[in-house]
């Protein structure tokens, strides 16, 4: 048996999840990490004061293979869920809206052409999204169909061999930036996708400016006045609510994993802020209720990371459902918050400028806690499943 009497745990990997990684999965989050140190950190603070988004950085992404990297075929790294979710984690370490920019294009705007699509729909696009040559959107939020997606007023009916659409969607990640849009619109058939090409005529997306959080990251209002597509631009797959559903939960996994990378950005920041920052002639790591406060931070991140990993090996054995990755988001979203709030008290107020990253992860965790799914409506999704009573729609 090992001697583990004068062994100390690393306090940036408290439980040693690491271990519990592969050989490859820990190359890929490694390579991940890399470059974000590289290509994002350098920049993001600028980018966040600027509320812009460099474009260019997709064909990066792309070579990286990490568009839609958990999906099979069509030019997809076809990686595990795990792989998937470090992935994340490393991308969310450096901002939300690096892994936003991610997550919308693979889990919300490549998935559902992988899922539902037809076979010619998916060699069309699919190739050129996993490259970065084609950035997509997510469009199914409206501005009085949040947290209710299924009372949507977006419309779209026939018109010969083609479909005339109409209607707006709000909240938009990647919006004004993207070539094509996946949008959402109720039909005489039912709830349908579309492939909207964003160079359609009728077709407009809205920058929203004046955002004090997510600010990395592009969100726009989409407006679609008499917008027409061809019949094969429509998702044959699916003709319900079951398809933007599943692209969220999706996307929500993602968020589950994510998290934890701004959650640790948070907490390493401030422990090495800690043992740095002298008060009263000692480091303010010295004093009770700092080290209480690092304690609390350490806790949340590893409890997260767990969480994480088990959904993810979850989700590769085929065994993982909508209310246990809602467990995922709501929870670790709010530790991760609160593990930034803890951060941003350590730091004083050294903790309000962007040469730090924690008010940055901070403002931009309160939107993550509200998007793809609200804290409440996920508490009333894990309400129903152990219950079996619906409590948040009449």
């Amino acid at each position: 048996m090992a001697d583990l009497s004068f062994h100390t745990p690393d306090p940036k990997d408290f439980l040693d999840l690491r271990s519990e990684l592969s050989d490859e999965e820990r190359l890929l989050a490694d390579t991940v990490r890399s470059f974000v140190e590289d290509k994002i950190l350098p920049d993001v603070a600028e980018w966040y004061e600027a509320g812009t988004f460099p474009r260019e950085l997709a064909k990066e992404m792309g070579q990286m293979g990490l568009f839609g990297m958990h999906l099979e075929g069509y030019g997809c790294a076809g990686t595990s869920n795990v792989a998937y979710g470090l992935a994340c984690l490393e991308l969310e370490a450096g901002d939300s809206g690096t892994r936003s920019f991610v997550s919308v294009q693979g889990s919300l705007a490549m998935f559902p052409i992988w899922k539902f699509g037809s076979e010619e729909q998916k060699q069309d696009w699919l190739p050129r999204m996993a490259s970065g040559e084609v950035i997509g959107c997510f469009g199914l939020t409206e501005a009085d169909a949040g947290s209710d997606p299924s009372s949507m007023r977006t419309r779209a009916r026939r018109d010969g061999s083609d479909w005339i659409i109409d209607g707006s969607k709000m909240w938009i990640t990647n919006g004004s930036i993207a070539d094509v849009a996946i949008v959402w619109a109720k039909t005489d058939e039912g709830v349908r996708g579309f492939i909207v090409p964003t160079d359609s005529p009728g077709f407009t997306a809205n920058t929203i400016h004046h955002k004090a959080s997510l600010r990395a990251s592009i969100t726009s209002e989409l407006v679609l006045d008499g917008v027409r597509v061809p019949d094969e631009f429509v998702l044959p797959g699916v003709a319900s609510m079951r398809g933007p559903l599943s692209c969220l939960n999706e996307a929500r996994f993602g968020i589950a994993w994510g998290v934890v990378g701004a959650a640790r950005s948070c907490y390493e920041t401030a422990l090495e802020y800690a043992i740095e920052r002298h008060q009263f002639g000692r480091p303010i790591a010295s004093f009770q209720l700092t080290q209480a406060k690092l304690v609390e931070m350490m806790v949340k991140v590893n409890r997260a990371g767990l969480v994480a990993l088990h959904l993810g090996r979850m989700k590769d054995e085929g065994r993982l459902t909508p209310h246990q990755i809602s467990f995922g988001k709501m929870d670790n979203v709010r530790n991760a918050l609160e593990v930034a709030r803890i951060a941003r008290s350590v730091l004083g107020a050294n903790g309000i400028t962007l040469e730090y990253p924690v008010i940055r992860h901070m403002a931009n965790l309160e939107t993550v806690y509200t998007y793809e799914g609200t804290n409440e409506i996920h508490t009333l999704v894990m309400g129903n499943a152990i219950t079996g009573i619906q409590a948040f729609s009449p």
